[in-house]
C-alpha cells in the first residue's frame, strides 16, 4: 500500500482503469467502509456485500468524484456506502415496525457517570441489535449527522416518522443500558 499517493492521483489512476490503483483504493478504504456498513446491517456477510457493491459503484462512477481536500475521497465513498445501506433498508421495508407516534419515551435519561460505565462494545452490540429501521435512523442521525428531513427523504418516511423512530431507538437503548446497570 502506498500511503504517500495523494487522493486525487489515486482517483485519476482509477479513472484510467489502472488495476494497481483500484486495488490500492480498496485496501486503503475497505476496513473503514466495512465498519460503516456494519453499523447498518445485522451480520458481517451483509456488510461485506454492501462494501463490495459500494466499491464497485465507486469505481464505476469515479469520474464524478471531485477532490475538495484531504479526506474527500473517503467521504465520497462513504456516502456511496451509506446510500447502498439505506437503499437495502428501503427494499426490506416489509420488516419494519409500525411507526406508532403515540408511544412515549418513559425511560428516564441516564447520567454522564452512568454512561461512562458502559463498555463501548456493549453499546455497539445494542445498536447492532436494533430493528433495521431504528438502527438506520439512529446511525444516520446520531453518527452520520443527517437531519430528520434528510433521513425522511432517504428512507421514504416523513420527517416526524424519522423523529419517532429515533425516539423508539433511544428508548430501546436506554432500556438495555438500565438492564445492564441493574445486572452489574
Amino acid at each position: 500500500m502506498n500511503k504517500n499517493l495523494e487522493e486525487q492521483e489515486l482517483a485519476r489512476l482509477c479513472r484510467e482503469k489502472n488495476k494497481w490503483a483500484q486495488e490500492e483504493l480498496y485496501s486503503r478504504y475497505a476496513a473503514r467502509l466495512l465498519s460503516l456498513c456494519r453499523r447498518y446491517t445485522r451480520d458481517l456477510e451483509e456488510a461485506e456485500d454492501l462494501l463490495q457493491d459500494a466499491v464497485i459503484q465507486a469505481l464505476d462512477k469515479i469520474e464524478t468524484y471531485k477532490y475538495t481536500g484531504k479526506g474527500s475521497l473517503y467521504g465520497w465513498m462513504s456516502r456511496i456506502a451509506v446510500n447502498k445501506a439505506v437503499n437495502q433498508i428501503r427494499r426490506q421495508r416489509w420488516r419494519w415496525l409500525s411507526l406508532d407516534m403515540r408511544e412515549q419515551d418513559t425511560v428516564a435519561d441516564l447520567s454522564a457517570a452512568e454512561m461512562e460505565t458502559i463498555p463501548e462494545e456493549k453499546l455497539l452490540e445494542w445498536i447492532a441489535g436494533l430493528p433495521d429501521l431504528r438502527r438506520a435512523v439512529f446511525n444516520l442521525y446520531c453518527i452520520e449527522g443527517y437531519s430528520h428531513k434528510e433521513i425522511g427523504k432517504m428512507l421514504g418516511i416523513s420527517e416526524k416518522g424519522s423523529a419517532g423512530v429515533l425516539a423508539k431507538a433511544r428508548k430501546q437503548l436506554k432500556e438495555e443500558i438500565r438492564r445492564y446497570l441493574k445486572e452489574t
